[in-house]
């Protein structure tokens, strides 16, 4: 486990606070999502963002959530996963909403509070814990589809900067933590690749930014 790799011990011995530690290695995800929100909010649109994308994530994020309900972890241990849940739905809302799916949208809120307050109350463990099992899979497929969606745009429309370099920061310290321990080698691979991935979207938002400098710049001349 995390809690007793190498890597850990020393950063939480000699370099940082134990809260510092978890802030950048466990809460990242919730930063990389209120970072991509913030920004749909502020720019008033969600173009270049994958809907299929989102719905990923958002399944991604609901299975910690659940599996901590299953299992009856006190609220105080799986709250900062709810509020990325949260940020994520609000995210998915947002896409169908600047996509002129507003109704839809709002049917799709209410429909996933139904099920995540349904599943939360009656999913077996068992279940709970394939779920959990399953989703660096579909983190995975979700930085995939992201990409693709930029490559086929040739741009990033509104995917936060912010958001990716968090995320891919997030990706390469779990995986030097994973390299440190004696897991599984798909446990590995799937953090390779989630991190290689991570990598991608960084570049291509950079590139895509500096596309969009350069083109308001020769307009300006």
């Amino acid at each position: 486990m995390a809690s007793s790799s190498p890597l850990r011990q020393f950063l939480v011995s000699f370099l940082m606070p134990e809260k510092c530690y978890e802030e950048i290695f466990v809460n990242i995800h919730m930063h990389a999502q209120l970072s991509q929100l913030l920004k749909i909010l502020w720019k008033g649109g969600a173009a270049g963002l994958s809907l299929t994308s989102a719905l990923l994530q958002l399944y991604a994020f609901s299975c910690p959530v659940l599996y901590a309900a299953a299992l009856n972890f006190p609220l105080f241990a799986w709250t900062e996963r709810l509020v990325t849940l949260a940020q994520t739905a609000a995210i998915v809302f947002l896409i169908l909403f600047h996509g002129g799916e507003t109704l839809k949208g709002l049917l799709f809120l209410v429909a996933y509070a139904a099920v995540m307050l349904l599943l939360g109350s009656w999913l077996p463990a068992a279940v709970a814990s394939w779920m959990q099992t399953s989703s660096p899979a579909a983190l995975i497929a979700s930085k995939a589809l992201q990409a693709r969606t930029n490559y086929c745009n040739e741009h990033t429309g509104q995917l936060s900067t912010l958001s990716v370099s968090l995320s891919c920061a997030g990706s390469l310290g779990v995986l030097f933590t994973s390299l440190q321990e004696t897991g599984s080698l798909l446990s590995t691979l799937s953090h390779i690749l989630s991190a290689c991935l991570s990598c991608v979207l960084l570049v291509q938002v950079l590139s895509s930014s500096r596309g969009s400098r350069d083109a308001t710049k020769r307009k300006s001349e």
